[in-house]
C-alpha cells in the first residue's frame, strides 16, 4: 500500500490499482478525494466527515462509504451511499482488508454526548483509530496513526496508548488544530517517550506500508 497522509486526520490509501480514503473532513484537502474508490469514517464529527464534499464527490463517480450507523443523520444526499459497520466486523473496501475496532468516541466531557467511533486496521498492518484510544488485542499493528492533540485527549494517555498498541513506527493524527508552537512541544516529546519510531508527516506526504 502507499500512504498519503493529507491534513487534519486524514489518510488516502492507494493499493493494486483502488483507491481508500479515511475521514475526508472540513479540515483536509479536497484533492484526497480524487479518484476514489471507497470512504471509510470513523466517526460523525464535522473534522472526520464533509458531507457536502462528500455528495459533490458523488456525483463525479460513484463509490462506497463505510462508517458507525449514526453517520445517517449528517450525511445528507450522501447518506444513500453508506454501508453501516459495526466493531469486530471484516470486510474489503477498494481491495483492502478492514478490520473494525472500538465503538465508541473518546469522552470530551461528561456533558457531551458520546458518539460512536469506529477504529479501522488495514491488511492487518496500519490502524486509523479515530477519536478514541482502542487498542486492538488480536494483531501486531505495524503501523499507527495516533491523534496526538483533541479536546478530549491527555498527553499522558496518547503516549500509553501508543506503547500499548507497540507498532513499528507511529505517525501523527488529528494535528489540524496546532501550530507551530505545539508541534515543537510535541513531536519532541512523543519522540522521547513513545517507545517507538515517531513521526510527523506533512501533508501530501506519501509513505510505503
Amino acid at each position: 500500500m502507499q500512504l498519503t497522509k493529507y491534513a487534519h486526520s486524514c489518510l488516502r490509501l492507494e493499493h493494486d490499482g483502488g483507491v481508500l480514503v479515511v475521514d475526508p473532513g472540513v479540515l483536509s484537502e479536497p484533492a484526497a478525494l480524487d479518484g476514489v474508490d471507497a470512504v471509510l469514517i470513523t466517526h460523525e464529527h464535522p473534522d472526520h466527515v464533509d458531507a457536502e464534499a462528500l455528495t459533490r464527490a458523488l456525483e463525479r463517480r460513484p463509490f462506497t462509504v463505510h462508517g458507525p450507523a449514526s453517520l445517517a443523520g449528517v450525511l445528507g444526499d450522501a447518506a444513500a451511499a453508506l454501508t453501516v459497520v459495526a466493531p469486530g466486523e471484516t470486510f474489503t473496501a477498494a481491495g483492502v482488508a478492514v478490520r473494525a475496532h472500538g465503538g465508541r468516541h473518546a469522552v470530551i466531557h461528561p456533558d457531551i454526548p458520546v458518539v460512536e467511533n469506529i477504529g479501522y486496521l488495514f491488511n492487518d498492518v496500519v490502524y486509523h483509530p479515530g477519536d478514541a484510544l482502542f487498542v486492538p488485542d488480536d494483531v501486531q499493528v505495524d503501523t499507527l496513526f495516533a491523534p496526538i492533540h483533541a479536546p478530549w485527549s491527555k498527553f499522558s494517555e496518547v503516549v500509553d496508548f501508543i506503547r500499548a498498541v507497540a507498532p513499528r513506527r507511529a505517525y501523527a493524527l488529528h494535528d489540524g488544530l496546532l501550530n507551530d508552537n505545539g508541534f515543537a512541544v510535541l513531536d519532541r516529546q512523543y519522540t522521547a517517550l513513545s517507545g517507538t519510531d515517531y513521526r510527523r508527516l506533512e501533508p501530501g506526504t506519501r509513505i510505503d506500508a
